[in-house]
């Protein structure tokens, strides 16, 4: 399991990011997409760091929502 974080991007474009996997991002048209594609970029992402023997990082289930 994987933290995402998701929000509306400038361009009309739905914007997902996995903060746990630094650089693993991802975006689609609806949020429904964004969530698919970040799923899809979450896998390749880590069997990437597995197929060049590097550690997956753990994930750290610590968000907060702050109201400013």
């Amino acid at each position: 399991m994987r933290q995402v974080v998701i929000a509306p991007g400038e361009d009309g474009y739905w914007v997902a990011e996995c903060p746990s996997l630094p650089g693993c991002v991802s975006q689609g048209r609806t949020r429904e997409e964004a969530i698919a594609n970040i799923k899809e970029a979450i896998e390749g992402y880590i069997a990437a760091l597995k197929e060049d023997g590097l550690p997956v990082p753990e994930e750290h289930f610590g968000t907060l929502l702050v109201a400013v």
